[in-house]
């Protein structure tokens, strides 16, 4: 959990990669909230009033289709924002977001942010590039779930988990549900590729990790 506000001026200070000025700037306005995993932060069709920025964990944002399947919207990483990032109240916000695990943000009110942004011209250019790559992320999504096969989506997955880290370790290891959820299946198709790696050696499995054996061959198996 969050602590001293010294402790908050640093967690803003890495999530954005701004000066340390600014940090102190933002953590004037900020405060500091903990959600547990699967904590609701925001419900769907709510007038968010604040920005949320994630300075520890993932945050998900969820929609449901007609039939009630679960539907990946957006994830949010250390250093992305949500909820009101323009003038509050405009828009309402399109999609549950949760904690999809133990996540940290500093919450600042609506107002206040668009005062920042436009005080700190760095910050401007940081949402700038934070919303860019939510966009570049969500393209992508749609690209693979129209153009790969459900176990291609899988292969492709695990290989961006990889690369987050040293290109071969995912740590921890990926649930199947949450997997599931993120390219658009079931758990049991997940459940049946991600074994199916293990058993052909492309993946193997170390305490708490998934370890990509052969990444290049999974790389050919995205189709």
């Amino acid at each position: 959990m969050i602590g001293d506000r010294t402790e908050l001026d640093e967690l803003i200070r890495a999530a954005l990669g701004c000066s340390p000025d600014v940090a102190r700037a933002v953590a004037v306005h900020a405060t500091a909230r903990h959600y547990d995993a699967r904590t609701q932060i925001l419900r769907a069709s709510d007038r968010a009033s604040h920005a949320w920025l994630v300075t520890v964990g993932r945050a998900q944002a969820l929609a449901y289709s007609v039939d009630g399947q679960m539907v990946l919207v957006h994830e949010y990483y250390v250093g992305d924002l949500f909820g009101a990032i323009g003038p509050a109240d405009v828009w309402p916000v399109e999609a549950e977001v949760v904690a999809a695990e133990p996540t940290s943000a500093a919450c600042v009110p609506a107002a206040d942010f668009i005062l920042l942004v436009d005080r700190h011209g760095s910050l401007g250019l940081l949402l700038a590039r934070s919303l860019l790559k939510q966009l570049r992320a969500s393209s992508m999504r749609m690209v693979n779930r129209t153009t790969l096969s459900a176990p291609g989506r899988v292969y492709a997955e695990l290989l961006r988990l990889a690369r987050l880290g040293d290109g071969m370790t995912i740590r921890p290891a990926p649930v199947h549900a949450a997997l599931a959820v993120t390219v658009q299946s079931t758990r049991e198709t997940v459940s049946r590729t991600v074994n199916g790696l293990e058993r052909r050696g492309i993946v193997r499995r170390e305490d708490d990790a998934l370890v990509i054996v052969a990444a290049q061959r999974l790389e050919e198996m995205v189709i």
